[in-house]
């Protein structure tokens, strides 16, 4: 069932470039404070119960759905409207790369399997460059919704920043 682990995943990468210093962008990905303000997709809250920021430590969190879309789906879907998700990091090199692997335990009928995401920040001449890459999921639909979902949070961070006068860059 799962097809994970005996052949190589694809990857896939998003970019985006912030007004922010390189300090700043480390903190929203690393911090119960910066996790809980923007992370998740659109729709869903997030909050931090445990953190430790090391190689070999864990993020934990609950995810809860709360627009009426998501909840709708989530209904529909077969899957709990609140779940608790855990990361677990695998390489911390501050400020600029940070590795974790999370468990993708929620797919209705799918055996648990881990998924592998890279931050990379990069500091720039007026920002920050932030490259998010992570594994293809178990299957064409999954990998389209994880990848909608990783967009989705991105825009939650793009207007967080934007909020605070540090916007997406061109």
């Amino acid at each position: 069932m799962n097809h994970a682990t005996t052949a190589a995943r694809a990857q896939f990468s998003i970019q985006r470039s912030y007004c922010a210093s390189i300090d700043e962008a480390w903190a929203l990905w690393t911090t119960q404070a910066g996790i809980e303000s923007w992370w998740g997709p659109e729709g869903f809250e997030v909050t931090v119960t445990s953190l430790d920021l090391r190689p070999g430590g864990d993020l934990i969190y609950r995810m809860t759905a709360v627009a009426p879309e998501q909840v709708a789906f989530m209904q529909q879907a077969g899957m709990p409207l609140s779940s608790e998700c855990k990361v677990t990091y695998t390489e911390v090199l501050p400020p600029s790369r940070l590795a974790y692997k999370t468990l993708a335990d929620f797919v209705p009928g799918v055996a648990p399997y881990e998924v592998a995401t890279v931050v990379e920040l990069k500091a720039t001449s007026d920002g920050v460059k932030l490259t998010v890459s992570f594994d293809a999921m178990h299957d064409d639909i999954w990998t389209e919704r994880a990848r909608a979902g990783h967009e989705s949070q991105m825009r939650k961070l793009d207007g967080l920043l934007a909020a605070q006068g540090k916007g997406v860059l061109p």
